[in-house]
């Protein structure tokens, strides 16, 4: 009977097209959760395929085979083999690229030997086609014995068409594959008769043989799982054996398809854009150049393309405040609004710029496939320091946000370099810290062209992202050797082919990653803002009150001066509040570094998340000047000086406060991310320690140096 609600799985390789199928077969109809117990990103979404059948479709993790090694590759398998109930799938679309379908068509056959509906989604057929490679689709549907469909989802093309076969098939009363890919039975033996006895609902003979296989896997959660081993062990089955001998029947069968469906050029034929292209980026000596230059680009853009509308929004929440100081009345409210509120959202709105450049040329070395060769280049590095090539894409995502980074880690199958991976990822300069370093760079770094075209507030930044990547793999290298484990570690990736940037889509990315940094952040800093404002402007009612009696005689003596006095009175009484105590308690342990009990202030703050130094500093300068002198923030704290005239944000204070930044683990977030993803809380603590202490050191170290 057909079904009015399916529930469709897009499964595949890696770099297949299966999230962007599943972003045009979903649209903005999607949600993200997790898998049911564990800690696997779970990609959801509505769409309708008729109008009579709806469906929910879940990405699942991309993976090569159905032999699972990381958390992630479980996760499919234990929703292909019913472990996970509630995500069984009725049908499953399997997306295989046809520009390597040899090796896309391995997990095809496994899917369809497990008796699921299968539609096949052929993508990035024009991309064969430009190779050279043609597909006779009805050909390769007889040889499966499924249906195939040509799909260009980047394009939205074929989606109808395979929403028409899914419907198709949803309709049969006979829609599983009708035979097997290979004969499952003929290699294991009587075991996989006793199997099948012992599932008793009608499973596939490839079904029955996983079970056996993983029987003695601690992360397969298969309630039979005993008494699959026990039947292993009884019919002498061999799990390496069979697996050996499956892959090679496998393969034989897919040669064999292919010289039926598909036509190759001759290998005689010139090399590839991809290729010719590969042989300059992943050169020994010319790749590392170029992805220094990248790199090096990608930081001077973000500085440099940022700055005049960063400027430009700097002078409308100026004049914002100027206005509003001058038009409302005296009154806490009124207060609250233009030193509380509007400064702290000026901290916030002021770095959307930066934020969206910076994203956006990710996602752009992301789309055209050269974020894939940067962890090629970088795995000989990365084993040097106890990690792999694997870490890189964490690493580099960590440079956008730790809390996604240190997910992403998952896809590294050895522990030691997962956890080492994780452990040092925070040391990697996020966008959060983008608007410390813009402020304290604004403020002690000449606006300077080094050779007429560098900028060298864009140099200082990019020291500041290598200081931080050189000391992640410093600590890696120290911290492997104190971390043991046993598992082999070995690095297999598949580079995709270059594509051209899909400009929608990154524009979209940049918008998102705004709207997230405005609401997620931003709520954070607005409610840090206003409590900031509440105790900076409050205090014991005895110490406000000397203060004010002390002024208003002064005042009353010597009227000619009252505006150098107010200007006085406002910094005592800012002193004298609740936010000013809790910050000279602190200052002792921190003047060292060069810091005053306002930077104290913010240091903590910061703790919730690190752009909320900038709103910090917003707030206490706005409650300090109480609208007298709206300045933008940048060059109130240019003005600030210490009792003896000094200036608070001298070169050596501002380079000491850049590396404290660099290397303090300053956001919750990230370590409550670390321990969801270890399970424990030893790590954090250990993270959060050494981090600190390692701040606490460079920022004294870098202060004395240039003091």
């Amino acid at each position: 009977m057909l079904k009015n609600n399916l529930k469709i799985a897009l499964v595949g390789n890696p770099n297949c097209g299966k999230s962007s199928l599943f972003n045009a077969l979903t649209g903005l109809n999607q949600k993200v959760g997790n898998f049911p117990g564990v800690t696997v990103d779970k990609k959801s979404g509505k769409t309708t395929i008729s109008p009579n059948i709806t469906a929910e479709v879940i990405d699942l993790p991309g993976a090569y085979s159905i032999y699972p090694r990381r958390e992630d590759e479980w996760t499919v398998y234990n929703v292909l083999m019913g472990i996970d109930k509630e995500d069984l799938p009725d049908i499953i679309v399997l997306i295989a690229d046809a520009s390597n379908l040899k090796r896309n068509l391995l997990f095809a056959s496994q899917i369809i030997d497990l008796k699921f509906p299968v539609v096949v989604a052929l993508t990035m057929v024009d991309i064969a086609r430009k190779n050279g490679i043609e597909i006779n689709i009805p050909a390769l549907e007889i040889e499966l014995g499924v249906p195939v469909v040509a799909i260009n989802p980047r394009k939205n093309r074929g989606i109808q068409q395979l929403k028409k076969t899914i419907e198709l098939v949803a309709g049969k009363a006979q829609n599983t594959p009708p035979r097997d890919f290979i004969d499952i039975a003929s290699i294991g033996g009587e075991a996989i008769g006793h199997a099948r006895f012992l599932s008793g609902d009608g499973s596939s003979d490839y079904k029955s043989s996983l079970e056996l296989i993983h029987a003695s896997s601690e992360d397969n959660h298969s309630p039979n799982k005993e008494a699959y081993k026990k039947i292993a062990k009884d019919t002498g089955f061999n799990p390496t054996k069979f697996q050996a001998e499956e892959i090679l029947q496998r393969y034989t069968r897919i040669g064999h398809i292919l010289k039926q469906s598909v036509t190759e050029p001759s290998p005689l034929q010139k090399s590839l854009f991809t290729e010719k292209l590969d042989n300059i980026l992943l050169h020994r000596v010319w790749g590392y150049l170029i992805l220094f230059f990248v790199l090096f680009l990608l930081f001077q853009s973000v500085y440099m393309i940022a700055e005049y509308p960063m400027l430009a929004i700097e002078g409308i929440f100026a004049f914002l405040i100027d206005w509003l100081g001058e038009v409302l009345p005296e009154a806490w409210w009124s207060d609250l609004l233009v030193n509380g509120i509007l400064a702290g959202l000026g901290g916030i709105v002021v770095f959307i710029p930066q934020i969206m450049i910076l994203f956006g040329l990710i996602t752009i070395l992301e789309d055209t496939g050269y974020m894939a060769r940067i962890s090629f280049l970088s795995d000989k590095l990365m084993r040097k320091c106890g990690l792999n090539g694997k870490s890189v894409m964490p690493m580099i995502s960590g440079f956008a946000c730790a809390v996604p980074a240190v997910m992403s880690a998952r896809s590294i199958e050895n522990r030691k370099e997962r956890l080492l991976t994780i452990l040092v990822t925070p040391l990697l300069s996020c966008s959060a810290r983008l608007p410390v370093y813009t402020i304290l760079i604004g403020l002690v770094i000449p606006k300077e062209f080094v050779f007429g075209i560098f900028s060298l507030q864009g140099l200082v930044m990019l020291a500041l992202y290598l200081l931080g990547t050189t000391f992640a793999l410093l600590i890696a290298y120290i911290a492997k050797w104190f971390i043991k484990n046993r598992d082999k570690s070995y690095f297999i990736l598949e580079l995709p082919v270059y594509r051209s940037p899909r400009w929608k889509s990154i524009l979209n990315t940049m918008v998102e990653k705004a709207k997230i940094f405005v609401t997620e952040a931003g709520k954070v800093i607005m409610v840090i803002s206003i409590i900031l404002w509440a105790a900076s402007s409050f205090g014991p009612k005895e110490r406000m009150q000397a203060v004010h009696e002390k002024y208003d005689r002064a005042i009353a003596a010597n009227p000619g001066n009252a505006d150098e006095l107010n200007k006085e009175k406002n910094a005592e009484l800012l002193a004298n509040s609740y936010s000013g105590l809790l910050g000279k308690a602190l200052e002792p342990a921190i003047e060292p570094l060069g810091y005053d009990w306002k930077i104290g202030i913010a240091l903590l703050t910061s703790f919730a998340a690190r752009e909320v130094f900038v709103g910090t500093m917003a707030t206490l300068y706005s409650v300090e000047d109480d609208g007298e002198e709206n300045f933008m923030l940048r060059e109130k704290m240019a003005a600030a000086t210490r009792e003896d005239g000094s200036k608070i944000y001298s070169l050596a204070t501002g380079l000491s406060l850049m590396v404290f930044y660099v290397f303090a683990m300053q956001c919750m977030s990230t370590l409550a991310i670390v321990k969801r993803e270890t399970r424990s809380w030893k790590w954090p603590v250990i993270q959060f320690v050494y981090m600190t202490a390692l701040a606490y050191v460079m920022s004294l170290i870098v202060y004395n140096l240039f003091n």
